[in-house]
């Protein structure tokens, strides 16, 4: 089944909305996630919502809160979200960032305390629509540990993704590239378990450090249980290490440790905006970017693949696609949705049928 990413933006804002969020917030989280749905990314879309219904109803999400500004030095500034919904706090905290850069040609900002950035590729796309590069790390903390480090069988890291991004030009869009550091990213496995299907091998192993392609193993809670594995083996193991770093200790935020507190999900993140104008020839910058990736999209495609693509351009055919043919959703996402519905004191009328 399908809907019509208005027809969901506007049934996910009214259950953000009955659980306590004005109208301009709940709109606001609606919309984030609907686009990420709506780039492929159903990891990071409305299938999040019950975990937020939960998380308010639980005190751990707070809604209707702003980035607050802690210091600013120059072009440095922190950021606290008092557990707020990150769309908002993270969007804020980059405008400021976007603003100072264009001022200064540099910026940097951490933000500490905050509840879920969702897709953190939105941030960059901001930035590369005023022109700028930016770079944004975000620690996951979240008990348990749900990615093995690497060489071991138990949790230690969160997904802790990396976005980079880089304007586009007349002819090209931005790059975006924005990964967890994980081999997919847990929602991932969600959307895998909702659907009925396996995960790819090499994903996630058991308690026991065995190879698993059964989503359920990541969910149990008992010897059983079990964690994802690192992208890249070593490579992504120490870059997670590094996000938290970065996202935990510089910001104040934060680092996953033995006996963590359980505040639902909680991230920080610290960002770097670049204008590339205050490094060089604009133009030619342009040139040489189209000209990379040029190059690298002339690359024959192996057997099987259609196409050589660039960070940014699946989520950009996977838009264009579900804005014609609707978003997916499926039968156990819905069920969980209405169910949060409920949770969250939406009026029962305000409920949609079953697409």
């Amino acid at each position: 089944m399908a809907m019509t990413a208005d027809d969901l933006t506007k049934f996910a804002a009214a259950i953000i909305a009955a659980s306590g969020s004005e109208p301009a917030e709940a709109g606001e989280v609606a919309a984030h996630l609907v686009e990420a749905n709506l780039k492929g990314h159903d990891s990071h879309g409305v299938g999040m919502i019950p975990t937020y219904v939960k998380n308010v109803k639980a005190g751990l999400l707070n809604p209707n809160r702003h980035a607050r500004l802690i210091s600013e030095t120059g072009a440095l500034a922190v950021f606290d979200g008092d557990m707020g919904y990150g769309q908002v706090i993270a969007r804020e905290a980059t405008q400021w960032g976007i603003a100072k850069a264009q001022e200064c040609g540099l910026a940097a900002f951490a933000i500490r305390n905050t509840h879920h950035v969702a897709r953190v590729g939105t941030y960059g796309e901001l930035a590369a629509r005023a022109g700028l590069v930016s770079i944004h790390f975000v620690n996951v903390l979240i008990a348990p540990g749900r990615v093995a480090p690497f060489g071991g069988v138990a949790g230690r890291f969160g997904t802790d993704p990396v976005c980079i991004t880089f304007p586009g030009t007349d002819r090209l869009p931005p790059v975006v590239l924005d990964f967890a550091t994980s081999r997919i990213a847990a929602g991932k496995i969600r959307v895998a378990l909702n659907q009925g299907k396996q995960l790819e091998p090499g994903t996630l192993i058991d308690g026991g450090g065995r190879d698993s392609t059964d989503p359920a193993v990541f969910f149990a809670r008992d010897e059983n249980g079990g964690s994802m594995l690192p992208f890249g083996e070593h490579k992504g193991s120490g870059l997670a290490l590094a996000v938290q770093l970065l996202a935990g200790v510089l910001t104040g935020g934060g680092v996953m440790q033995k006996d963590l507190p359980n505040r639902g999900v909680k991230n920080g993140m610290f960002s770097i905006l670049v204008d590339p104008a205050r490094l060089g020839d604009k133009g030619w910058m342009e040139h040489e970017m189209e000209t990379l990736i040029d190059w690298v999209k002339s690359s024959p495609p192996r057997p099987g693949v259609e196409a050589v693509m660039v960070a940014g351009e699946p989520e950009l055919k996977a838009r264009a696609k579900r804005l014609a043919a609707g978003i997916p959703v499926d039968r156990n996402t819905w069920a969980e949705l209405t169910e949060a519905a409920k949770l969250a004191g939406l009026d029962p009328s305000q409920i949609p049928p079953q697409p």
